[in-house]
This record gives structure tokens, C-alpha cells and sequence, in this order.
């Protein structure tokens, strides 16, 4: 069995295991029992009803979290002619066309989300063994394609975030840095949860969020309260 260190021990014994927190609780005392000395990222961890397995219970899609992640994306657009030079006025890091698809085939991976145009898809796709297994392939169905390459570039600069139900029907999150005001990250966290619960399959039967909890990268799990989640989405 792992054993944790005194100081997750400590945070931990601040942290009551036989409740569940709302949101507006959890934050704050996610931040206080903080004894990292880096500035950690807050997750959020969602535990759904649904089979992965079956195509007609798959939870995907983005949200751009009103507060952003305290981090700038190093975004890279794949376009042509004057869509490149509209992806540079956004804001993109990096512009190309496919010069760009053959240097990442070659090994090369500075940076941290793509953006493509469509009529650039049929180079992208040969992308697919190397941006698939690190979540950045583009897809319209995450708005990572489209005409509208200045507003891909933006949204994601923005703070976009994609959310992706895993095989063991699990959604992992980020919500910001430790250091914003708890404020902050209780609307990023609410403006998570409800695009989740939109996406909500209709196959899906019974509870839909079965659990949630929210933790920092060192820091010990809060089990949030979903009947009150469930009250604050539906209004």
C-alpha cells in the first residue's frame, strides 16, 4: 500500500471524508490545505454513467472557462493563403501550411494545441499517429477545424478547454492555477459541469454523474455534492 507523505497527511486530516462539498465550499479549502511550493493546477475529476464503449455514449466537447487556465497556449495553425495570415492576426505562435504537417512528422512537437483549416485536413490527417495519442489532433467536432481559423486561435488562447470521456467512463479537467481567487474558480468549475451535463448522451440511463471531485496536483480529493451541481445547472 502507498504511504503518503506527512504533509499530504496533514492536508488530507483538513479534509472531511465522510461529506461531500459544494462547489462554493470546496474551493476555498482545496487552496488553504495547499502545501506545494509550485503553483499546481486545480482538476476536476467526473465519474459518469455511461459506456464508453457504445459510440452513442461518448462525452466529448470544449468550453471556454470564463477565467482561462493562468497559462497561454503555444497554438499552432495548419491553413493556406490568406487564412494564414488571419490565424497570425489571431494570435497563433505558429502559421504554415504542409511544410508545418511534414516537420511534425518528423518528430517535431513545440507546442501545444493545432487548428486547421478544412481544405488542409487531407495533409493533417496523416498527423493522426502522432497529435492523436497527445490530444491535440484537430476536429471539427471540437472546433479545431473550421473556416474560421482567427476564432479557433482565439478560443483556445482564451482558454478553451476539451473534455473527453475516457474508456473507464472518467473525465479529467483542469480549472486554473492554485493562485486565482477561489471566485474564479468556482465559475471555470460551474462553466465545466454544465457544458458536461449538456453533452449529456441520450443513451445514457440512470445517474449521469455518479461522482466528482476536485483536487490540486499535490493535494488531497474533495468529493463534491452533484445533487447541488445538479440544482445550479438547471438554473
Amino acid at each position: 500500500m502507498k504511504k503518503h507523505g506527512k504533509k499530504y497527511t496533514a492536508a488530507r486530516a483538513q479534509v472531511a471524508a465522510d461529506r461531500t462539498y459544494s462547489i462554493e465550499e470546496a474551493m476555498p479549502l482545496v487552496q488553504k490545505v495547499k502545501y506545494a511550493k509550485f503553483d499546481e493546477t486545480v482538476e476536476l475529476t467526473l465519474r459518469l454513467g455511461v459506456d464508453p464503449k457504445h459510440a452513442d455514449q461518448m462525452v466529448r466537447g470544449t468550453v471556454v472557462l470564463p477565467h482561462g487556465l493562468g497559462k497561454t497556449k503555444r497554438v499552432l495553425a495548419i491553413a493556406g493563403g490568406e487564412k494564414q495570415k488571419e490565424a497570425k492576426d489571431a494570435g497563433a505562435d505558429i502559421v504554415g501550411g504542409e511544410e508545418l504537417v511534414e516537420r511534425i512528422n518528423g518528430g517535431w512537437t513545440d507546442f501545444d494545441a493545432v487548428v486547421a483549416t478544412p481544405d488542409m485536413m487531407r495533409a493533417v490527417g496523416r498527423l493522426g499517429k502522432v497529435l492523436g495519442p497527445r490530444g491535440m489532433m484537430p476536429n471539427p467536432k471540437t472546433g479545431t477545424v473550421s473556416v474560421d481559423i482567427a476564432k479557433a486561435v482565439k478560443e483556445i488562447k482564451a482558454g478553451k478547454v476539451e473534455f473527453r470521456v475516457d474508456k473507464t467512463g472518467i473525465i479529467h479537467a483542469p480549472l486554473g492555477r492554485m493562485s486565482f481567487a477561489s471566485d474564479s474558480l468556482v465559475a471555470n468549475a460551474h462553466a465545466l459541469v454544465d457544458s458536461i451535463v449538456k453533452a449529456k448522451p441520450a443513451a445514457a440511463k440512470g445517474k449521469y454523474l455518479r461522482s466528482v471531485t476536485v483536487s490540486s496536483t499535490m493535494g488531497p480529493g474533495l468529493r463534491i455534492d452533484t445533487t447541488h451541481i445538479d440544482v445550479v445547472v438547471k438554473h
